[in-house]
């Protein structure tokens, strides 16, 4: 009986520290566990859901969204995920692939509804959206009804979370507006490699060029450059800028052959690396925004 009692005992004990690992486990695993495809978005999810869910991204930062290529962790988190939130209008076009292996987890577009603008010459759709905080907004909005359909009991922290941060983008866009009003209207033109400022600049005023459209379209041959260098000189633009996640030699080629500086470093892709100024989301709109206004007055 002793050793009847003893073997019971140790079942016994082996189902409490079970139990209580599983109550720790469900315990890390309160609230929704989101993936999302880069950095941008991250941060935005982030401070809507605050702490009543986690959030990871896939693209690191550093690295374009528009040609990423999945790897196996990245199947593993979405699969894991309550839900997929990605920026839609083609930026990732890998999606079909993580999509295509991962059939439960539900994916969400944020830049449903916004006003589309396309490629130069193009039907296809431009995705930088994100680029104007106006737009930022609409992904905010998108973002908290999908979050309090998946979790009504949350619906109260994300709405006062959503608020918060609407109003911050609000004050942004103010800020923008009045920051830009400083630049003369024919100097309010924006030179990169890649042309992903339309969104900011048919927000804000400003006519935007680029040597080619998309990172996924990539060329940067000598006609389109000289392209650029051309219209740097006869517009007698300032300056150009040079973009975070692209190669900036190509721009160093224009501001070399046009006898202009290169102003600044912007952020399109991702969001800035620690000690950039364009850590978060509403960081990275203002860096932008104060490095147009700084690098084009005269």
């Amino acid at each position: 009986m002793k050793k009847i009692t003893g073997a019971a005992m140790l079942v016994l004990g082996t189902l409490a520290v079970a139990a209580c690992g599983a109550e720790e486990y469900a315990v890390e695993r309160e609230g929704l566990e989101i993936t999302t495809s880069f950095s941008v978005l991250n941060n935005i999810i982030e401070e809507v859901i605050g702490d009543r869910g986690s959030v990871e991204y896939i693209v690191p930062i550093g690295e374009e969204p528009h040609e990423y290529e999945p790897v196996p962790s990245d199947f593993r988190k979405v699969s894991d995920s309550d839900v997929f939130y990605v920026n839609g209008l083609g930026l990732e076009g890998w999606l079909g692939r993580i999509v295509s292996n991962v059939s439960d987890t539900e994916m969400v577009e944020l830049a449903d509804g916004v006003d589309i603008i396309n490629l130069n010459n193009s039907e296809e759709e431009d995705p930088h959206a994100w680029l104007s905080p106006k737009n930022g907004i609409i992904y905010v909005e998108n973002l908290v009804e999908d979050l309090i359909e998946r979790d009504p009991e949350g619906e109260d922290i994300y709405r006062e979370n959503a608020e918060s941060y609407i109003q911050e983008l609000e004050d942004l866009d103010a800020w923008i507006q009045e920051e830009v009003e400083e630049l003369p209207e024919d100097k309010r033109v924006i030179v990169v490699s890649e042309n992903a400022f339309k969104y900011f600049g048919e927000d804000y005023g400003f006519e935007t060029v680029g040597i080619w459209e998309m990172n996924s379209h990539e060329e940067g041959t000598t006609s389109q450059i000289n392209r650029v260098i051309d219209l740097v000189q006869d517009r007698e633009i300032p300056s150009v800028f040079v973009e975070s996640t692209v190669d900036q030699r190509y721009m160093e080629t224009v501001s070399n052959n046009a006898d202009v500086p290169i102003a600044g470093e912007v952020f399109t892709d991702a969001l800035g690396q620690e000690g950039s100024g364009a850590e978060t989301y509403i960081d990275m709109l203002r860096h932008n925004a104060k490095t147009f206004v700084e690098g084009l007055k005269e």
